[in-house]
This record gives C-alpha cells, sequence and structure tokens, in this order.
C-alpha cells in the first residue's frame, strides 16, 4: 500500500478527527483516522466499499461507538455526544434512506424541519427553500412518496437547509440515481455551499464527479487513511486510483 498522506495544518478547521477508532459495538472499523474539513469547502471522502466513509460521517454525528479519538467542532469537543445535540450545535446529517417523511406532503415535510424556528423566520426560509429548489414548489402540496429519487434528495437537503446548518454530512447522495439526477444533486449541494456558506463533508461513490467539486480529498481504504489532498494530486498517483477507485 503506497501511504502518500501528509500532515498539514489549517487555520480554519471546523471539523476536526483525531486519531479515530470507532465502528459498532464489538464490530471496530475506523482505525487511527484523521481528517479535517476547513469552513466553506467541499471535503470529498472516497474508498472501495467497506472502507469506512459512513462510518466516518456516523462518527461525528453521533452515531457509532467511539473506543479512542477525539473529534471537535468550531474547537470544542463532541466526541459521543448524543446526534440530537449534534444536530442542535449546527451539524446536518444526511443518510442515503429515510431521510424525509414519505406520507406527509413536501410543504409538511419542510414544516416538520422548521418547527424550532417562529413563524416568521419558518414562512421566509420555506419560501427561500422552494426558490432554491424550484421542482419542490412544482409538488409543494404532493406527498413526498410521489417523489422520484432524486426528488427525495433534493427535499432532503432542503429539510436540512431551513435550520441553516454550519455543516452538512452528505452519505452518497447520489446512489441509485441516473446521471442526469445525480448530476442536479451535485450541483445543488456545490450550490448551498458558494451560495449559503455551509461547509461540505460529501461521502460518495461517484468519484470522478466528486472530485471535480472537492477542495480536499480523503481516501479510506480497510478503515485507515491512505491519502489526504487535492483531487488532482489524487489522481497524480495512478496506482492508489486503479487499486481503490477503479480509476485507470
Amino acid at each position: 500500500m503506497v501511504d502518500v498522506y501528509q500532515e498539514s495544518v489549517n487555520p480554519n478547521v471546523v471539523v476536526k478527527v483525531d486519531a479515530l477508532n470507532s465502528g459498532y459495538g464489538a464490530s471496530h472499523v475506523l482505525f487511527g483516522v484523521d481528517f479535517e474539513a476547513n469552513e466553506k469547502e467541499i471535503t470529498v471522502v472516497v474508498g472501495p466499499n467497506g472502507s469506512g466513509k459512513s462510518t466516518l460521517l456516523k462518527s461525528i454525528f453521533g452515531m457509532c461507538a467511539i473506543y479512542s479519538g477525539e473529534i471537535t467542532f468550531q474547537h470544542d469537543t463532541i466526541t459521543g455526544m448524543m446526534p440530537h445535540k449534534v444536530a442542535r450545535g449546527g451539524i446536518a446529517y444526511l443518510p442515503q434512506v429515510n431521510n424525509v417523511f414519505a406520507n406527509l406532503t413536501i410543504k409538511e415535510n419542510l414544516s416538520m424541519a422548521s418547527y424550532t424556528l417562529d413563524s416568521k423566520t419558518m414562512s421566509s426560509r420555506i419560501q427561500e427553500v422552494l426558490e432554491t429548489f424550484p421542482i419542490l414548489a412544482k409538488y409543494k402540496n404532493g406527498k413526498a412518496e410521489t417523489l422520484s429519487g432524486g426528488e427525495r434528495q433534493m427535499l432532503a437537503m432542503a429539510m436540512a437547509l431551513i435550520r441553516r446548518p454550519k455543516v452538512m454530512l452528505f452519505d452518497e447522495p447520489t446512489a441509485n440515481l441516473s446521471p442526469k439526477l445525480a448530476g442536479e444533486v451535485l450541483s445543488k449541494v456545490d450550490h448551498m455551499r458558494k451560495e449559503f456558506g455551509i461547509t461540505i463533508i460529501l461521502v460518495e461513490q461517484n468519484v470522478k464527479r466528486a472530485l471535480k467539486m472537492a477542495d480536499v480529498v480523503y481516501l479510506l481504504a480497510n478503515g485507515k487513511l491512505v491519502f489526504k489532498g487535492k483531487p488532482d494530486e489524487l489522481l497524480k498517483h495512478p496506482e492508489l486510483s486503479k487499486l481503490y477507485l477503479g480509476i485507470s
């Protein structure tokens, strides 16, 4: 295995993971992983299936067992914090599935997501996200279960955006989507970074698309960090790209 990970110091770190060992009960998944995401950047995490990408996101969001290591958010320790407290602090997590209320209308989903806001702010935020996601405005009175996979992803993104998180964790948002819809979803992810200044941490199997929008990329393999750097630097290491990502 080629280890091209290089230590660097970034002054604008929002989320930082130090020497993380985590998993699920007795199932140890991540081994000594270091990770950081900078403010208003898109940090992409790639790697083969089972490499620990989703576990990294879930560890940050308080959904995994932390055996050792530290996780900080805006320099405050959140290691092992319950998910609802992590969310309240300003981190949103969007899983692949079960990320909307299928039996509710789009407008009701958005109202549910903004229940902690006062009525005036709720109204303005809902209007804003409907302008950001015009397809949702078109079907706002229809039930979420009638939406396509890509439209559901956009609804989940809109629900998270209403709460104005500082960081959004995306777990393979384009899984099982057509290339066209996948492109639209990733375009909206990039838009939320640019328009709203949200720090994005993106786990994505669509490696080539993800690398095009990434500021920094991490490569995980077998629960360990193999590479950290710029996307073009990863592509300059054909042995890594071919071995772990299938890019030749």
